[in-house]
């Protein structure tokens, strides 16, 4: 059996490698520097990835950007986001391959910049995560009205909260196999929607309307929003820009589950290379798909963004659906919202999963009650969890107002939360470079070498910087206190966390020769090299599940030492 120690370091911290006994290959051995358990698959790390970055936003809010925008300005918005996210999608993937740690890019902030600045990151992070629980669990009911307009919310609301409580409580091999399965879905309802575009747009609808690209012509491809002219056109541009931030994410999902996955040297680096086609194809693709089906004039559209009492009770909630039921199309519209359902759902199964494991990271490294480092034997933070159910009960907020109103002020609130996080990111890799370049480490040696660097984390800092401080500027013209707090209130907690974090417990700016560039690269790499057969494909993983090709299992030494 393996020699386990506990390590206590300078900041506070403990990490542990907890024996256990059975197969290594479920990751029943300490392959860990926690109580984490590396048990996630190539197969499901892919499809988890994508699970978070597939949610409401592309097939329910982004509507909103093409209301406000049209379809020329949100293509063109959903493109320029997607590259700069990019660049920072290049400077996570080369940390988290090296450093496939517990809590991702929150706790790399504290070890490579500043505690404060971990502190700060990881609580924005967290409150980030845990608010787009409510918001899921608030479009399916807008998204489950399209049956019913008598369906109780609060009883909605109850079912997904028991639901993710099962579903995350339970081990997290448990857990990725289910969210395998909801994302895949997410995939196949994605690929529906694109064939309806194409098959309906040169006249395979039941009015032989080969409408093709007309709604780019009449109403027009962009559209005026809060003024008229030009200045309303780019105001347009702006409001499809902001969807495109709330809407295209990705690399912070690959971040979080680094510590549970198998091989993470292989099966991250894959899932963040593969980051790029899913920007390409699902939000760029999507965004153009989107103005075609539908024109942002639509009443329909126009009254659910207003969230008014003719569009705002619809049952339409979705472009796609809408654009269906303008063409005449019986069947396709329930079966696309039924896999709605299982996409929203899936979404906020995720949000929950990197709630719980934020919060955790943070417990790791004192930035959180001490208590919530607790662990069930089968790895899972169940403290962390706890607090993290409480989240969805915002939900029931619903219960009093409009669904649409609801939607709209939590993507207000959110949206800055998750551009912050991609800042924190750019500027943990400019440390990291720094760090690299003063401690003589060539880069190059790394198990995956980001590109262009570190112009990328320079230039992707600076736009993800630009956004977060422009995209409320509608609140002050005219002047709303109200909008202003719904856009500015993570903007304006970033700083005073930090702030705190610094003062009480009085940390400084980690110098580039003094940051830790080891940390548990020593545990990784004896964990990757304890594996005595090859890693497994994410199609033969996929095949062996339909039962053809020999079913793999991965050994490993039964031995190592830390």
């Amino acid at each position: 059996m393996a020699n386990y120690k506990e390590e206590k370091y300078e900041n506070g911290s403990e990490n542990y490698a907890e024996p256990h006994n059975g197969d290594v290959a479920e990751g029943l051995v300490a392959d860990n520097a926690d109580n984490l358990q590396r048990r996630l698959g190539n197969r499901q790390i892919q499809l988890i990835a994508i699970g978070g970055s597939i949610g409401t936003a592309l097939f329910v809010s982004i509507g909103g950007g093409l209301a406000r925008g049209g379809p020329g300005s949100l293509f063109i918005a959903y493109t320029i986001y997607s590259c700069f996210l990019g660049l920072i999608n290049n400077c996570m993937a080369e940390m988290a391959v090296l450093q496939p740690v517990s809590g991702g890019f929150v706790r790399m902030a504290g070890y490579w910049v500043d505690d404060a600045f971990g502190f700060m990151a990881g609580w924005n992070f967290f409150l980030y995560e845990a608010l787009l629980i409510p918001f899921e669990i608030t479009a399916l009911n807008l998204v489950l009205s399209f049956w019913r307009d008598d369906i109780p919310v609060a009883a909605v609301c109850a079912a997904c909260i028991v639901l993710y409580a099962a579903l995350n409580i339970l081990a997290v091999k448990a857990y990725g196999e289910a969210e395998f399965w909801l994302s895949g879905g997410k995939v196949i309802l994605i690929f529906m929607l694109f064939l309806f575009t194409f098959v309906t747009m040169v006249g395979g609808n039941p009015q032989g309307d080969a409408y093709g690209f007309r709604y780019w012509s009449n109403p027009g491809a962009f559209a005026e929003f809060r003024t008229t002219g030009a200045l309303g056109r780019f105001e347009g541009f702006l409001a499809a820009l902001w969807s495109a931030s709330f809407t295209v994410v990705g690399p912070e999902y690959i971040a979080m589950v680094a510590a549970e996955a198998k091989r993470p040297r292989v099966y991250i680096k894959n899932a963040f290379k593969t980051v790029y086609w899913r920007f390409g194809i699902f939000f760029i693709l999507g965004s153009l798909c989107v103005g075609i089906v539908v024109p942002y004039s639509d009443p329909v559209l126009v009254g659910i963004i207003a969230g008014t009492e003719e569009g705002g009770g619809t049952a339409a909630a979705s472009p796609y659906v809408i654009a269906m039921r303008n063409l005449g199309v019986s069947v396709f519209p329930h079966i696309v919202n039924a896999l709605l359902v299982t996409s929203i759902f899936s979404a906020g199964n995720t949000y929950t999963y990197c709630a719980t494991r934020t919060l955790y990271g943070l417990a790791l490294e004192g930035r959180a009650p001490r208590v919530l480092r607790k662990c069930t034997k089968n790895g899972v933070p169940i403290f962390c969890f706890a607090v993290v159910i409480c989240f969805p009960f915002l939900s029931f907020l619903q219960v009093s107002s409009n669904s649409a109103i609801v939607l709209t002020w939590l993507v207000n609130l959110i949206t800055a939360g998750g551009v912050i996080d991609y800042i924190v990111m750019g500027v943990t890799y400019i440390c990291f470079y720094r760090a690299c370049k003063a401690q003589g480490i060539d880069r190059n040696s790394f198990p995956y070498t980001g590109w262009f660097q570190p112009w990328s984390a320079y230039i992707g800092t600076a736009w993800m910087t630009i956004v977060v401080f422009c995209y409320g500027y509608s609140a002050f013209k005219p002047w709303s206190v109200d909008s202003f707090f719904s856009y500015y209130t993570m903007v304006l907690l970033a700083p005073l966390t930090f702030t705190f974090w610094k003062v009480f417990k009085k940390t400084r700016f980690v110098r580039p020769r003094e940051a830790d560039l080891v940390w548990e690269r020593p545990i990784v790499d004896a964990y990757e090299s304890s594996f005595l057969t090859p890693p497994v494909g994410f199609w033969t993983e996929m095949l062996q599940i339909v039962g053809i090709g020999r079913k793999h299992k991965d050994r490993r030494t039964s031995t190592s030492s830390f």
